[in-house]
């Protein structure tokens, strides 16, 4: 169903089992869960899917190796075993990252881990290599055999090896470790992919972006459509609140007063230095600031992601890359690359955004629990004829985990058996994809020998849809295509496709989460002009509305990302 048909049919049949509000990644999971289990569920979002906090990660998927030391050992162990599974199942945008820690120290940290573990010590320290290493090995064991391992367990060079390997690391050092995890190449595509595979399982389940809700009657939720204000009941069995930074607010809406959340900012750039670029290769830097915090240097395709902070905040919607923060990280680099200098010229792109933290007493932010759990509001004093189950906290890492033991939850109280796992079932462009080079030939050549798509171009679409390139293949042999003038890397009949089968409301959507080209550093004014043009041309729109998008798209560069032009 198209976004009319959806409307349409919630005004010819307003009840429904489920309704989800939020369309981050534990929303997506959920909806994505229940659908293939045969719930009639609905998704909600008042921006596009995986607009908010959930598009703000460190592009990470990984075990979170210092939840250790605070004695989240559940966690650690959930988290690596759902890091393999995203690698197997979603080959095409989670691969393996070897991840590199450099220490400066041998002993530092031996009586304050423990102290942190038992709960006697809060302020950052140090640690040093004995700690990293008995911590790695910890982190290995749960990675399981190694007949099933799917990345390779770590290793701890010298000094002089670091050194030959890393030619620009600080010479200061007197080791490094190199671990696995998993570098999630495109967060926001892997979302909408969970969508779509939603709502091609299910002919009941609908996932609507740029729709706000508010309180109905006892029985109901108001839905209103941001494009049109057009408003739609919807009365549901269920209400799952997926808000992320945003349950209380919604939980506000609903008329329930809620203190669930105590999230943290996290900010992030995205430098384009090819010298950083090349220093760092294919490995992630993850270590400890001066100030204890910990951080990372991250190869993201050509660029080079760095981040990131951990600050209280009060209103998710306020959430900014702020000068201090930018400071804060030009000069973390240093510390690890003091010859390679690092300047504001070399941003190309800023984000930030909350984490759905649990409320805390914790004196530091780094000792919130990243662990997840469902609050449930129910019984005559929340005065609704549903419960609302609040799905506090949770990680990139862990949203399948997360969203199975919310769908097992709503289908205990639905009273329907669960029919399907999703532990190893491929997520979109994941089906059938293959990470084996002759394998990836055998593919791309069939797929050229009945679209006529050359096979260059074929191999860029497999990097970046996987499968979905076969789909996207044969779509673009129905027309003549050409490359864009601005963006030779794309062509008109790719945004195209992308505009009538990927839920893209406004322009946005499309260079922010369809694709990678605003995070990446690779628009221009002119571009964004043209991509409206083949956009809005594809819709019948006229040159009104498509200086409208242009506008709205300048706009939000400029205030959530400090991108202007």
């Amino acid at each position: 169903m198209n976004r009319n048909e959806i409307l349409s049919s919630i005004k010819q049949n307003p009840e429904i089992s489920v309704l989800i509000i939020g369309a981050g990644i534990n929303g997506i999971g959920t909806f994505r869960d229940l659908a293939l289990n045969g719930v009639d569920v609905l998704l909600v979002d008042r921006g596009d899917f995986c607009s908010g906090a959930s598009s703000a990660s460190s592009h990470m998927a990984h075990g979170g190796i210092r939840y250790l030391e605070n004695g989240e050992f559940r966690l650690v162990r959930e988290a690596v075993q759902e890091r393999n599974r995203l690698i197997k199942n979603a080959p095409h945008i989670v691969k393996p990252l070897p991840t590199t820690i450099p220490i400066f120290k041998y002993f530092s940290g031996l009586l304050n881990a423990p102290l942190k573990f038992l709960g006697w010590l809060n302020k950052p320290s140090e640690r040093g290599s004995i700690i990293i290493k008995l911590g790695l090995i910890m982190y290995d064991a749960y990675t399981g055999r190694s007949a099933n391992r799917t990345v390779p367990t770590h290793k701890v060079l010298s000094r002089s090896n670091s050194l030959a390997k890393w030619k620009d690391l600080n010479p200061d050092i007197v080791n490094t470790a190199t671990y696995y995890d998993g570098l999630i190449s495109h967060p926001e595509r892997l979302a909408l992919e969970l969508v779509l595979d939603a709502e091609a399982d299910n002919p009941n389940a609908h996932a609507l972006n740029y729709a706000s809700m508010t309180k109905g009657e006892k029985d109901s939720v108001i839905l209103r459509d941001e494009l049109t204000d057009e408003t739609y009941e919807v009365k549901p069995k269920l209400v799952i609140n997926a808000a992320g930074a945003w349950i209380d607010f919604t939980n506000h809406n609903l008329g329930l007063s809620t203190r669930y959340i105590g999230g943290t900012k996290g900010s992030h750039l995205v430098l384009d230095h090819p010298e950083l670029r090349a220093a760092i290769g294919g490995s992630e830097f993850f270590f400890e600031n001066k100030d204890g915090r910990i951080v990372l240097i991250f190869p993201l395709h050509d660029r080079v992601l760095i981040g990131t902070s951990d600050i209280n905040i009060e209103n998710p919607d306020e959430a900014r890359c702020t000068d201090e923060e930018v400071d804060y990280f030009i000069e973390m680099v240093a510390r690890v690359f003091p010859s390679i200098k690092v300047t504001r010229e070399h941003i190309v792109f800023r984000f930030a955004g909350v984490r759905p933290l649990a409320s805390s007493g914790a004196t530091t932010t780094a000792q919130y629990s990243r662990d997840h759990h469902i609050e449930v509001l129910s019984g005559d004093w929340t005065n609704l004829n549903y419960p609302v189950y609040s799905l506090v906290g949770g990680k990139w890492t862990s949203f399948r985990a997360f969203s199975e033991q919310v769908t097992d939850k709503a289908l205990a109280f639905l009273g329907k058996p669960r029919k399907k796992d999703t532990r190893d079932l491929p997520i979109g462009g994941g089906h059938g994809f293959s990470t084996d080079v002759n394998e990836q030939k055998r593919q791309l050549d069939g797929f050229a020998a009945w679209t006529g798509v050359d096979k260059e171009r074929l191999q860029i679409l497999y990097h970046r849809y996987g499968s979905r390139t076969e789909a996207m293949a044969n779509f673009i042999k129905g027309a003549v295509d050409q490359p864009l003038k601005s963006l030779p890397d794309y062509t008109q009949r790719e945004i195209i496709f992308l505009a009538q089968h990927e839920k893209i409301i406004h322009l946005d959507d499309l260079i922010l989460r369809r694709t990678l080209l605003a995070m990446l550093g690779k628009l221009t004014k002119q571009s964004i002009e043209e991509l409206a043009d083949v956009w809005g041309n594809s819709l019948g729109w006229n040159i009104e509305q498509k200086n409208a998008e242009v506008a709205r798209t300048l706009r939000l560069l400029a205030d959530k990302h400090q991108v202007r032009f």
